[in-house]
C-alpha cells in the first residue's frame, strides 16, 4: 500500500548505449506501487558531444582501476553533465506547471564501459556538478554496488518493469508469463510469471550494430523507420554464424558491453542487406533468450528505441511466434520508460530498498546501491 508521506516527486534521467540523446521523466512514487506520472521529454545529444562520449568509450576499456581519468573523458562528462542539468530544469518548470514539485533526480549518467566480469562498471556523471546546477537532491551512480558485489551490473530496469507489470495485472490488462524487452543498443529481457517470478538478463545486440552499419555508410545516426533495412535481404548464414557465439550458451545472469557484438560479421554486403542481416540477428537473439526462460511467454512487450523499428518489431515477431507489442499498448510511455525507471531506483536507494536481486542481475543476495548527492 503506497505510503503519502514516503512519496517524492523525482525527475530520472536516462542515456542508453545508442548514445542518441537524454530521456527525462517525472514520477512521483513510494518506491513500491506507487507510480504517478508527470511531464517528460527528451532531447537528443549535439553530434559534437555524441563524437565526445564515443571518444571515452573507446578510450574507457584502456584506463586501468585508479588510475587518472584522461582529459577526453573528464570533458565529455562534464559536457554531458551540463547537458543532462539542462533538461531537468526544462522539465522542472514544465512539472512546477503542473503543480508538482520534484525534489531529487535519478542522475544514471553514461555508461562507457562494462565488463563485471572484472568487476568493473563505468557510468560518467557528475553527481555533484547535477546538485549543484539543479538545486536538487541527486542519485548517481546505480549499478557499482551490485558489480562490486559479484552481480553483473545490468539490465537495471526489472524491478520498474515488475512493478509496471504488476499494475498492468491488477487492472485487468495483462495474464499469463509475459516478456518485457528493452531495445537501445543491447536488448535485454525481463521474464515475468504470473506467480511472481522474475528473471532478466541482455540477450544480446538490439540496435546498435545497425546503427553503426547505417551510420558508417550513411552519416546519419539510425535506418531511420527501419526503412533501410525493409529494403534488404537477410543472409541466414551470417545470423547463424553471429549465433555461435559463446555468449548465448550462457546461463543467466549474464550482460553485454555495447561493444561486445559489432558489425563486422555485414562487411561486405550492401547496406541494405548488412542492415536486414543484422537487424534479423537482434531478433534472432531474442529468440535464443527463450531456452533460458522458465516458460515462454505468450506475450512479448516492447520498450526502448527498437519498438519504432518496424523491420525489427516484424523480424522479432517472425521469430518468436506470439505477439509482440509496443509497450503503448499496455499504457506505458516508451520513450520515457528507462527515465521514469531510473527516478523509481532513485527512490528506492533513498530509502535503502533493493535495485537488483539474484534474478535481476545474479547478485548473491538483494542489493541496493546508488550514491546520493544532497544539496
Amino acid at each position: 500500500m503506497t505510503t503519502p508521506s514516503r512519496r517524492r516527486t523525482i525527475i530520472g534521467l536516462m542515456s542508453g548505449t545508442s548514445m542518441d540523446g537524454i530521456d527525462a521523466a517525472v514520477l512521483t512514487t513510494d518506491g513500491e506501487a506507487g507510480l504517478d506520472r508527470g511531464p517528460a521529454l527528451s532531447r537528443p545529444y549535439s553530434p559534437a558531444l555524441r563524437a565526445q562520449l564515443r571518444k571515452a568509450m573507446e578510450l574507457a576499456p584502456q584506463v586501468a582501476p585508479g588510475a587518472p581519468v584522461p582529459a577526453a573523458i573528464a570533458e565529455a562528462e562534464r559536457a554531458m553533465t551540463l547537458a543532462h542539468a539542462a533538461a531537468v530544469t526544462e522539465l522542472r518548470t514544465a512539472a512546477e506547471a503542473e503543480g508538482l514539485s520534484p525534489s531529487l533526480v535519478g542522475f544514471h549518467g553514461q555508461t562507457i564501459f562494462h565488463d563485471p566480469d572484472r568487476r568493473r562498471t563505468w557510468q560518467i556523471g557528475d553527481g555533484a556538478l547535477m546538485a549543484e546546477l539543479t538545486g536538487l537532491d541527486v542519485v548517481h551512480d546505480f549499478r557499482s554496488a551490485d558489480v562490486a558485489a559479484g552481480g553483473q551490473g545490468a539490465p537495471f530496469a526489472p524491478l520498474y518493469h515488475a512493478a509496471l507489470v504488476a499494475a498492468a495485472r491488477a487492472e485487468g490488462k495483462l495474464e499469463g508469463a509475459v516478456g518485457v524487452l528493452n531495445l537501445g543498443g543491447v536488448g535485454n529481457v525481463t521474464w515475468l510469471g504470473e506467480g511472481g517470478g522474475i528473471l532478466a538478463f541482455d540477450t544480446g545486440p538490439a540496435n546498435g550494430p545497425c546503427d553503426d552499419w547505417v551510420e558508417a555508410h550513411t552519416g546519419a545516426p539510425m535506418d531511420a523507420g527501419g526503412a533501410i533495412a525493409s529494403r534488404g535481404t537477410v543472409h541466414e548464414e551470417r545470423v547463424t554464424a553471429m549465433l555461435d557465439h559463446p555468449y548465448f550458451d550462457l546461463a543467466p545472469p549474464k550482460s553485454l558491453d555495447r561493444q561486445d557484438f559489432t558489425m563486422a560479421p555485414v562487411r561486405g554486403l550492401s547496406l541494405e542487406d548488412g542492415a536486414a542481416t543484422l537487424i534479423a540477428f537482434s531478433a534472432a537473439c531474442v529468440a535464443a533468450a527463450r531456452a533460458h526462460l522458465p516458460e515462454a511467454p505468450a506475450l512479448w512487450i516492447a520498450c526502448g528505441g527498437g519498438r519504432h523499428n518496424p523491420a525489427l518489431m516484424a523480424a522479432l515477431e517472425a521469430r518468436l511466434g506470439v505477439p509482440v507489442r509496443a509497450c503503448e499498448t499496455v499504457g506505458w510511455r516508451g520513450d520515457e520508460l528507462e527515465a521514469e525507471a531510473f527516478a523509481y531506483l532513485a527512490m528506492r536507494s533513498a530509502l535503502g530498498l533493493p535495485l537488483s536481486v539474484p534474478g535481476t542481475t545474479g547478485v548473491p543476495e538483494p542489493m541496493t546501491g546508488g550514491r546520493l548527492v544532497r544539496v
